[in-house]
């Protein structure tokens, strides 16, 4: 719906946040991570991903700025861009993620776009693919990235609408709740990705431990057996003499 709404809107009179404010010189970057570790590369990936997307944007002399989700990412790159630091959730994901705390960060993003702090915002997260695979994902919020399927069905005759009122306005009270409805989804697919990531490196952790006890064990059972039989040879060796 947003992209037909988009493809029939005055590029002149839409919305910011779909258009953009015209520049693209500051660079605000959401980071996803996990709160907790022992999940094997999921946070990682989302650190270096973040590192290297800094670098990119560096060397086209943009300037950057980060909003963190998460703790494990923020303390891994404190070091090298604390000084990038927009603002830091934690505490939202895991098995109790909300709309509502989504809808917090959307508003954060809003606010900072329209007070001119960044022109365009990029989200870096995990998706879940399935239990043992996470993919990194990179989403632009602002301006944003609408389907356009509807629009060119529209064009062919096939799909055709009328809205009251215009698209501008319809837009305007669509595409902020669009930000919230994509950060909403992001947390969901990190929490996915981060539970099935930590089930992965839970179960190979209890996997290699068991290897490890059984070759242990066999150590033990062997030195055992040598230590008696060098004691039988003894005690035998010893009558023999007598």
């Amino acid at each position: 719906m947003i992209g037909n709404l988009a493809s029939k809107a005055d590029a002149a009179s839409a919305p910011q946040l779909l258009v953009g404010n015209g520049k693209d010189q500051t660079h605000l970057l959401v980071v996803m991570s996990a709160d907790r570790g022992l999940c094997g590369g999921f946070n990682g990936t989302v650190t270096r991903q973040t590192r290297a997307e800094v670098a990119r944007l560096r060397a086209e002399n943009k300037t950057v700025k980060l909003l963190m989700v998460g703790r494990k990412s923020a303390d891994a790159l404190r070091r090298e861009f604390g000084d990038l630091y927009l603002d830091q959730y934690e505490g939202l994901q895991g098995t109790s993620v909300s709309y509502s705390d989504a809808a917090k960060i959307a508003d954060t993003i809003r606010t900072g776009f329209e007070a001119g702090e960044f022109d365009v915002c990029t989200l870096i997260f995990n998706k879940f693919k399935n239990a043992i695979t996470q993919e990194i994902t990179l989403t632009q919020l602002i301006p944003a990235e609408v389907d356009n399927s509807d629009a060119s069905h529209g064009d062919a005759g096939t799909v055709s609408y009328e809205y009251e009122p215009e698209e501008d306005e319809l837009l305007a009270s669509l595409l902020p709740r669009n930000l919230s409805t994509q950060m909403y989804g992001a947390l969901l697919e990190s929490s996915a990705a981060e539970l099935a990531a930590r089930m992965t490196a839970m179960d190979n952790a209890t996997r290699n431990a068991g290897e490890l006890i059984d070759r242990l064990t066999l150590v033990y059972n062997r030195t055992r057996q040598a230590n008696i039989t060098s004691e039988l040879i003894e005690i035998i060796s010893g009558a023999e003499a007598i």
